[in-house]
């Protein structure tokens, strides 16, 4: 497939600032008029996470940016960091999203804010299961779905066993975003169970209780979103940025691992999804939307990573802020109008 994306380099890179000095990468981004808000994952040393902030004006120009963090751990949930953000806009309230991190498990958890400046948590909203306990429910979909779902966990565990014994071990929920409008009348949200996407639905919050996951996850394929089909995703696959509505659908912009024999190779790929149910797949990519290509994806902290985390649309461009080597913030755009076209083959 030929190209149709435009990368514009690296717009943000780690500063003295004491809560950003190894790495800034993943932002969230939300969008007002020609003004973009950005909260982007900031690293300190000892990998600590925060939130940073900075706003641009256009797609391309930081006007301000935050001299400190501007949501930090607070819970015991999150002590090692809030990581990995992403932002929609409902109605007058702003959900954040975010990777919980405790040193040991990750969980998806999100704030709500009116104002871009002061945020509310509302806690974790993942299902929190031991690895045993998950593999339980898992195994009864093992005949519609790949058994990758549990050997990833299996793996995991074994490599990292002495490491996990300071605590319990959970599985891993992650990349965990709204649908920047309700669906059929009820709040829908992404999130990744390895190594598929995965789509959950409710009215509040407070339904997503110990008995909803137990049911859900032992009827997990249908609320599968995608599972990794191509070569390019024979890893695992994970949401990207907040999906964009069109005429034709639910844009969604992902990440896709690709296993090598060098290591992992982090790509972006794109899926049109229905409008009243995102569980219906229209159309993928066959080959990766954009991959990393330059210096500064295929060497930083990790290497060969493009990490798509937000979108910001002027005109007919759509502007993809993304992680590079996770390490820092960088953009591509697209023609939102051929991306579409080229969905439509």
């Amino acid at each position: 497939m030929k190209s149709i994306v435009t990368k514009h380099g690296i717009l943000l890179r780690k500063t003295k600032n004491s809560f950003e000095n190894e790495g800034v990468f993943n932002p969230a981004v939300i969008q007002e008029g020609p003004v973009v808000h950005m909260f982007y994952r900031a690293v300190r040393e000892g990998n600590f996470s925060t939130l940073g902030y900075c706003k641009l004006d256009g797609p391309l120009t930081v006007t301000e940016r935050s001299e400190i963090p501007v949501f930090s751990p607070q819970e015991s949930y999150e002590f090692k960091g809030t990581e990995d953000p992403r932002i929609v806009k409902i109605s007058d309230t702003y959900y954040l999203t975010y990777s919980a991190f405790d040193g040991i498990n990750v969980f998806g958890a999100y704030a709500t804010s009116k104002n871009l400046k002061q945020f509310k948590r509302q806690g974790i909203i993942t299902p929190k299961f031991t690895f045993e306990e998950y593999s339980e429910l898992i195994k009864h979909n093992f005949e519609k779905i790949s058994n990758k779902h549990l050997l990833f966990y299996d793996l995991f565990v074994r490599y990292r066993l002495a490491e996990m014994m300071k605590g319990k071990i959970y599985v891993w929920d992650k990349n965990l975003m709204f649908f920047p409008r309700k669906i059929n009348g009820k709040f829908a949200v992404l999130h990744r169970l390895f190594p598929s996407i995965q789509l959950v639905t409710f009215n509040d919050s407070k339904e997503l209780t110990p008995e909803f996951w137990k049911e859900y996850i032992t009827n997990l394929r249908q609320h599968i979103v995608l599972l990794p089909r191509y070569h390019y995703e024979c890893s695992h696959i994970g949401g990207g940025c907040p999906p964009i509505e069109t005429d034709s659908g639910w844009l969604l912009i992902y990440h896709a691992a690709e296993m090598t024999p060098t290591g992992l190779i982090y790509q972006a790929s794109a899926a049109l999804l229905d409008k009243n149910d995102p569980t219906k797949l229209l159309a993928r990519l066959k080959e990766p939307l954009f991959s990393p290509t330059e210096p500064w994806e295929k060497k930083g902290v990790v290497d060969n990573v493009v990490f798509p985390t937000g979108t910001a649309l002027f005109d007919d461009d759509l502007y993809i802020y993304y992680g590079a080597a996770d390490q820092y913030v960088a953009v591509a755009s697209v023609s939102l109008q051929k991306l579409l076209e080229q969905l439509s083959y």
